[in-house]
C-alpha cells in the first residue's frame, strides 16, 4: 500500500484519496536534485486545451501550451468560507483523471472544493463549491474565491520566468466575473442547509461546459479493460487514457494537437521532444480516441520541412531546435503511426487531406500522403545505409547517448556510424508504411518500403551473436557483442529476424539478465551500465519495456503478462511505497534496484538537466503501458486481435 494513500473511486471514476501528512511525516520530503528539497507532491490531469497540476496542499497550477509553453497560474487557487481555508494541511485530498477535491470542515460549516478540466477544449477550469452549515441554526458567511496570477514562460533548460499576465479571469457563473482573481459571495444558510456555486478560473471564452456533463462524456469516452492474468488493468487502463488524452493541446501555431512528453522536459526545461514522442504516445489512441491519434500526427508531420526532415524537438516558442540532437529514426514514427491509423479506421482521406510544414520553411503544405512519401525519402536517401547495409545513426537513434556510450569517436559515429535498432525497426515498419502506400495508389512506394524492409530484415538476422542481437556499428568497431543493449532486442524478435526457436531463448535470457531481479522490468544494458543512471549504472525504460512486452506475446505470454505488470503503477507501489512519482504517474525511467535511488528517476545534473527535476506527467509512463496492453490482446497494424483480455473504447472491443 502506498505511504500517501489509496486508490479509490471519486464520481464514479477511478481516484486516489491522499490522506499523509506531508508536513509532518519524513518519507514526504523527496529531493529534485535541481531545486531545494521539497513536500509537495502533484499530480498533471487535462482536457483537450489546459492542463490541471493539482498538489498535496490543495493548490493549482495552470499550464496551456497553445502558443508556447505558459504557466498561467502557480501555486494558487484557495476558498474560504468563515474559518476554513481550503489549503491547509490535513484536508482531505482526491486526484481524479481530470479533477481535484479537497474538503475541509469546521464545527459551523462543510466545504467540498472540486476544480475540474471540462471536456473539449475550453482553456479555463471549472470550480464547483459546495458549503453545508453543519449548525442547528442559521448561519451567516462570506466566502471567498481566489487566483492569483503568476505567469511564467518556460525558457530552454533554464526553466520559468515571470511573464505579463496573458488575461486571466475569475467569473462566478450566473453572476460578477473580475480580472481580479477574487470574488466574494455573501452566504445566508439555514440549518443544515448546502449550497452549491460554480466559478470558471482562466483564459475565459464564450463556451461553457457544466460538471454533470463533463463528468458523463468523460465516463463515456474512457476505455475499460479487464484481464485475469492482470487485475490491475481494470483501474489503470482508464486511468492512463484519461492522463494521456488530458496532456493534449491545440495548437494555436502549427494546428492540430501537441501531444509532447511533458514531465521535465516541458515543464522544467522548455521544449517539446523528440519529435518520436508525440507519435509514439498517439499509438494507443487510435484505438481510443483515433480524432486525437490523428491530429497528433498532422501536429508533428507539420513540425518539418519539406525535405522530409523532422527537427528533434520544438522549443518554448514552436520553433525547431535542432542545437542538440538530430536523430535518424524519427521517419519511422509518423509512417508507423499513420499504418497504425489507416488499418484501424480504413480513414483514406485523411492522407489527401493537405497538412502544412513548419512556417519558417516558407514551403506550400501538402497532402498528409505526400507528407509522409517525403518523410520516406528522407530515411532512405539522406539518413541513407552504411557500410554494412544498416541504417545510419547520424548522431542518435531513439538512444540519445547510443553515440556517447558507443566507445567509437563521436564524429566518426555521426558521419559512418550504422544503426542496427534503426534497422530492425524498419524491418517492421516499412512493410506496414508498405500497405498504406498501396492502399493509397502508390504502387512504387510501396515496392520500394517493402524491398528495404525485406532487406534490413535479412541484415537483422545476421546480427545474432550467439546470445543477443548486436546494436550498432562504427569504423573498424561493433557495439553490442560484449553486453546486451536491450533496445534492439524486441524489434529483432518482432520484424521477424529471430526465428521462434531463438525468439524464445532470447526473451529467456533477457529475463535471466536484464531484467532480473527488477520489480519495474528489464534494464536497457546488461551488464546494467548507461548514462543515465548514477555512476552509470541501470535504467529502466517504458518506451523499451513496451516493445518487449509485445515481443513475448506471441512467444512466451505468461512472461510477457508479467513483464506488462511491472510496468504497471501497481508495481511500482508495492515495491517503492515511499516514492511519490510511480504513485499516479511518472517519468520515462527509472533507476534500477541496485542504483542508490531505486524506484526514482535519472539525473545529469552536470549538464543542468534531470528527470528527477519533475519526475511525473511524462506520457510514456501512460501510452506505453496502455499499448503494451494492446497488444498482449493482439491489437497490431492489419492483424486481426487475438483476445485473452477485455478491452472496450468507443471505436474497438476485444473480448477474453
Amino acid at each position: 500500500m502506498s505511504s500517501f494513500g489509496k486508490w479509490t473511486t471519486a464520481y464514479g471514476l477511478p481516484a486516489f484519496a491522499y490522506t499523509a501528512d506531508q508536513e509532518r511525516d519524513p518519507r514526504a520530503e523527496w529531493d529534485p536534485v535541481l531545486d531545494p528539497p521539497t513536500r509537495r507532491h502533484f499530480a498533471h490531469v487535462g482536457n483537450r486545451r489546459i492542463t490541471l497540476v493539482s498538489d498535496n496542499y490543495g493548490l493549482s497550477d495552470l499550464f496551456d501550451e497553445h502558443t508556447g509553453l505558459l504557466w498561467l497560474t502557480r501555486g494558487t487557487g484557495v476558498t474560504r468560507v468563515g474559518g476554513l481555508s481550503t489549503d491547509i494541511s490535513g484536508s482531505e485530498r482526491i486526484f481524479g483523471p481530470t479533477f481535484a477535491v479537497v474538503r475541509v470542515a469546521d464545527e459551523q460549516v462543510a466545504l467540498e472544493r472540486t476544480v475540474l478540466c471540462p471536456e473539449g477544449e475550453q482553456p479555463w477550469v471549472l470550480v464547483r463549491l459546495r458549503v453545508r452549515n453543519l449548525l442547528d441554526s442559521p448561519v451567516r458567511l462570506e466566502l471567498t474565491e481566489e487566483w492569483a496570477a503568476r505567469p511564467a514562460r518556460i525558457e530552454l533548460i533554464t526553466g520559468a520566468v515571470d511573464t505579463d499576465d496573458p488575461g486571466l479571469e475569475l467569473e462566478l457563473l450566473g453572476g460578477a466575473r473580475t480580472r481580479s482573481g477574487r470574488l466574494r459571495v455573501p452566504l445566508e444558510l439555514e440549518a443544515g442547509e448546502e449550497r452549491v456555486l460554480d466559478f470558471r478560473h482562466g483564459l475565459l471564452d464564450s463556451g461553457s461546459a457544466s460538471l454533470e456533463g463533463s463528468l458523463e462524456a468523460l465516463r463515456a469516452r474512457l476505455p475499460s479493460a479487464s484481464a485475469a492474468r492482470a487485475p490491475e488493468a481494470e483501474r489503470e487502463i482508464p486511468w492512463h487514457a484519461a492522463l494521456l488524452t488530458g496532456a493534449a493541446c491545440a495548437d494555436g501555431v502549427l494546428g492540430g494537437h501537441t501531444l509532447d512528453q511533458g514531465s521535465c522536459y516541458s515543464f522544467r526545461h522548455g521544449f517539446n521532444g523528440a519529435a518520436r514522442d508525440p507519435l509514439q504516445h498517439a499509438l494507443p489512441l487510435v484505438h481510443i480516441e483515433p480524432d486525437l491519434a490523428l491530429s497528433v500526427l498532422r501536429n508533428t508531420c507539420a513540425w518539418g520541412g519539406p525535405d522530409g526532415d523532422l527537427p528533434y524537438a520544438l522549443g518554448p516558442g514552436k520553433q525547431p531546435w535542432t542545437d542538440l540532437f538530430r536523430p535518424s529514426d524519427q521517419n519511422l514514427w509518423a509512417l508507423w503511426l499513420a499504418a497504425e491509423y489507416l488499418s484501424a479506421t480504413g480513414d483514406e482521406a485523411a492522407f489527401r487531406a493537405k497538412v502544412p510544414y513548419h512556417p519558417i520553411h516558407g514551403a506550400p503544405e501538402v497532402p498528409l500522403q505526400e507528407n509522409l512519401r517525403r518523410q520516406f525519402r528522407f530515411l532512405t536517401d539522406t539518413v541513407g545505409r552504411g557500410e554494412h547495409g544498416h541504417l545510419r545513426i547520424l548522431n542518435a537513434d531513439w538512444n540519445d547517448m547510443a553515440i556517447t556510450e558507443s566507445g567509437v569517436p563521436r564524429e566518426v559515429m555521426i558521419t559512418q556510424g550504422e544503426s542496427v535498432l534503426n534497422s530492425a525497426m524498419a524491418a517492421w515498419v516499412l512493410p506496414r508504411y508498405a500497405t498504406l502506400a498501396e492502399r493509397l495508389g502508390d504502387a512504387a512506394t510501396a515496392a520500394e518500403a517493402r524491398k528495404l524492409g525485406e532487406e534490413l530484415r535479412e541484415l537483422v538476422a545476421g546480427e545474432w551473436n550467439g546470445r543477443w542481437y548486436r546494436r550498432a556499428y562504427g569504423p573498424g568497431a561493433v557495439v553490442g557483442d560484449d553486453d546486451l543493449w536491450l533496445e534492439v532486442q524486441p524489434w529483432a524478435v518482432l520484424c521477424g529476424a529471430a526465428p521462434p526457436e531463438r525468439a524464445v531463448e532470447l526473451l529467456r535470457t533477457i529475463e535471466r539478465t536484464a531484467a532480473a531481479d527488477s520489480p519495474l522490468g528489464a534494464r536497457l544494458r546488461w551488464p546494467a551500465r548507461d548514462a543515465y543512471g548514477p555512476g552509470g549504472v541501470g535504467t529502466i525504460w517504458y518506451a523499451v519495456n513496451m516493445t518487449l512486452v509485445w515481443a513475448a506475446a506471441e512467444h512466451l505470454p505468461e512472461l510477457a503478462w508479467d513483464w506488462w505488470r511491472r510496468m504497471t503503477l501497481a508495481a511500482h507501489t508495492e515495491a517503492y511505497p515511499d516514492v511519490w512519482e510511480g504513485t499516479l504517474s511518472g517519468p520515462d525511467a527509472y533507476l534500477a534496484p541496485e542504483t542508490g535511488r531505486p524506484g526514482r528517476t535519472w539525473d545529469l545534473a552536470d549538464v543542468g538537466v534531470a528527470m528527477q527535476a519533475y519526475p511525473v506527467a511524462n506520457l510514456h509512463s501512460h501510452s506505453q503501458p496502455l499499448l503494451a496492453y494492446l497488444r498482449l490482446l493482439g491489437v497490431e497494424p492489419f492483424r486481426r486481435p487475438r483476445g485473452g483480455a477485455r478491452f472496450a473504447s468507443r471505436v474497438l472491443e476485444v473480448g477474453p
